[in-house]
């Protein structure tokens, strides 16, 4: 897709159209949205990204884009901070003038809604990618979070310009939006590139080797996949549960170091803490397991193991439930149920061919619409349009 990226606006013509991602960390960006800044780049607009800098400064950059220094923290709530948050996207809003301005996740939507409203930045994207945390209470104050934010992001931040882009309509249904609305656009998660993470012959061995892939987060549910591997092993299953990620300090779900310690120290478990080759990951394991208590978008660790042709064992929350199609690209259990994961376990430890088939399935479920392409093309569509509404 080209889009035409003449300007609407009355900004001087021999300038391109700027798009402007504001994210709160440089690494997730890193991790799950290089394709879109590829995308941006793909139509000619200039792209600056807006984040905590750390240690992805070139590899953002590597796309063309420009990287502009946000500092802020996630984890802290206090008014005071927020406000002067706001206060410092403001002026880089009013020097950059953006034509887009792109949130990403929760946190960024709400700063950068009131930022772009303070600073005339009329064409919005809000692209929420689940609900994090919030998303995994089933509490009365998950509840009141739930309404406080549906009120704030289609109230005052909300405008006529503004795109809704999410990844599975669960979380479009929780702003009130039907996923046909045109303001709202739906895509396969990040998506991945399907020739970065290519199928490998099984792992060879007795023992069904499993690995969850993910911050080390309560809402990931990776107590419960220790658990059900414990139960599956009491049953006389063989299998082996390997842990791959790290603590996210800016979490308040942040599983302690030392509850993933005393867990690698019991039998067929191991925690390797966070590894940059995945594909090797699943070159040595035959399942993916992500026992999500709720919260995601459409995560990223599945579509890799799905790329590279495993089974998909995970849980019936937003997102997860979209892709795995229970039965056939693998399995899907009730939420905060170790003993159906364990079920699960068993039963795949002893159907290796069935393991197989929900591999070679997974795959094809990826390749129908949750590739990397995939996502840029809907993207740039989304891009074109908003370029050619005047605000």
């Amino acid at each position: 897709m080209t889009a035409d990226v003449s300007r609407t606006d009355g900004a001087p013509a021999g300038r391109a159209p700027l798009l402007a991602f504001l994210i709160t960390e440089d690494w997730f960006f890193a991790s799950h949205f290089l394709p879109m800044a590829r995308a941006a780049r793909e139509m000619g607009l200039d792209v600056v990204i807006i984040t905590r800098v750390r240690d992805h400064r070139a590899v953002l950059e590597a796309t063309g884009a420009r990287v502009i220094a946000l500092e802020a923290e996630r984890r802290s709530l206090n008014p005071l901070a927020v406000l002067a948050n706001v206060a410092r996207l403001t002026a880089i809003l009013k020097r950059e003038k953006p034509d887009i301005l792109h949130m990403v996740a929760l946190r960024s939507i709400l700063v950068g809604g009131a930022a772009a409203r303070r600073a005339g930045v009329a064409r919005r994207v809000f692209a929420l990618t689940g609900l994090g945390f919030l998303g995994a209470r089933k509490d009365a104050l998950g509840a009141h979070a739930a309404r406080v934010i549906r009120a704030l992001v289609r109230g005052p931040l909300e405008n006529a310009t503004t795109r809704y882009l999410f990844e599975n309509p669960d979380d479009a249904a929780g702003l009130d939006l039907a996923p046909d609305e045109p303001r709202v656009v739906i895509v396969g998660g990040a998506g991945v590139d399907p020739e970065q993470f290519m199928p490998a012959l099984q792992p060879g061995g007795s023992t069904l080797r499993v690995a969850v892939v993910a911050r080390m987060l309560w809402s990931k549910g990776v107590d419960l996949a220790v658990e059900a591997v414990r139960l599956a092993q009491a049953r006389g299953a063989d299998v082996a549960l390997s842990l791959y990620g790290a603590p996210d300090p800016s979490n308040p779900r942040a599983i302690p170091e030392q509850t993933l310690r005393e867990w690698n120290a019991r039998p067929g478990v191991t925690w390797h803490g966070r590894t940059s080759d995945i594909a090797s990951v699943w070159r040595d394991h035959h399942v993916a397991l992500l026992p999500s208590r709720g919260g995601e978008g459409l995560p990223r660790t599945l579509l890799e193991a799905a790329a590279c042709g495993r089974a998909i064992v995970t849980t019936d929350v937003p997102g997860c439930r979209l892709f795995v199609r229970d039965g056939v690209d693998g399995f899907v259990a009730p939420p905060d149920d170790a003993a159906a994961l364990a079920d699960i376990l068993v039963r795949l430890a002893g159907d290796r061919d069935h393991v197989l088939a929900c591999g070679v399935a997974a795959r094809e479920r990826l390749l129908s619409g949750f590739t990397e392409r995939h996502v840029m093309e809907r993207v740039k569509g989304m891009y074109a349009e908003l370029l050619d509404a005047r605000p």
